[in-house]
């Protein structure tokens, strides 16, 4: 576990806010409905987080989703769309879909979206080591992700790259593909510290790389030895995260945030998320406390949008 004082303070400050993702995520599934969110937002509040991952659930309108976050003292921090860019067939319903959400998050003051390929099951069952890598497979993942970015900076988004383990853009390999591919005006790097560091990647050498490119991140750390243990196991993604602990919170596992902070230009003013998709503490709001605390040693003083 790292616990160093922070190598590097960036100033002017950076927005950082929290994903309510610990509430609505579940072995039997994801709930994002009104009621599962008011109590998410409430225990978020209360331990001094003023943003969330703007996630809005079916059926509000982005003003009914900023009316409720500022019931409890909120605003919203980039929201999260994916897609499954490998299949050709569905891209038209898929840049509606982005068309859409990139409009909503308009409407709720971003600048910047998250952006990720679809959970695929080929890595679901074996995630974390590139498998069924297949470089025709990979070109029209780029392709129509180009296409998507195309429809969600119209909208007047920046859409952030996010590898996520799991989806065909996993490994550094991949990551690198893709943001080598795409032009630097139509996809900005989202890093998240988490998933690189599970997929073998080292985020702080990635983040340095792409500096110039970082829109917004996900700070998220990982007990590697779990990651080892789960992989010469076989165990599959959703087994690693939720029966063997994985994720746990920041500045308590093995990513070295200090040094992907260090990373970044030291005038970064962009969004920081910090994310634990499954707590490694009893309840999500100790959760999100402890995350508070790392936050306010390591971010210093927030700053609202």
């Amino acid at each position: 576990m790292r616990s160093h004082e922070p190598a590097h303070a960036l100033s002017p400050s950076p927005r950082f806010g929290i994903n309510p993702l610990p509430w609505l995520l579940t072995p039997s599934g994801f709930t994002l409905d009104v009621a599962t969110l008011r109590t998410a937002f409430a225990e978020i509040a209360e331990t001094g987080f003023t943003a969330v991952q703007a996630d809005i659930p079916p059926g509000l309108t982005p003003a009914g989703y900023l009316a409720l976050l500022h019931e409890y003292g909120l605003t919203p921090a980039p929201g999260y769309f994916q897609g499954a860019y490998d299949n050709p067939s569905a891209m038209p319903a898929l840049l509606e879909s982005a068309r859409q959400h990139a409009g909503a998050q308009a409407a709720l003051g971003m600048s910047e979206v998250f952006i990720a390929s679809a959970l695929t099951a080929e890595r679901i069952a074996t995630p974390a080591v590139g498998a069924a890598s297949d470089p025709a497979r990979l070109d029209t993942v780029i392709d129509n992700l180009t296409r998507t970015c195309e429809v969600i900076v119209a909208e007047g988004l920046r859409p952030c790259l996010h590898p996520h383990v799991g989806t065909w853009i996993e490994t550094e390999r991949e990551t690198r593909a893709v943001l080598d591919a795409i032009a630097p005006g139509l996809l900005a790097f989202g890093p998240d510290t988490g998933h690189l560091r599970w997929a073998g990647a080292d985020p702080a050498a990635l983040i340095t790389h792409y500096r110039d490119r970082v829109g917004a991140a996900h700070l998220k750390d990982v007990h590697a030895a779990v990651a080892a243990q789960a992989r010469e196991a076989g165990a599959d993604f959703w087994q690693t995260v939720f029966e063997r602990h994985l994720w746990t919170e920041p500045g308590q596992g093995d990513v070295d945030l200090e040094a992907a902070l260090a990373a970044l230009p030291e005038d970064f003013t962009g969004w920081m998320v910090i994310e634990v998709d499954v707590p490694d503490r009893r309840t999500a709001k100790d959760s999100a406390a402890l995350s508070r605390q790392w936050t306010l040693t390591h971010l210093g003083k927030e700053r609202r949008r």
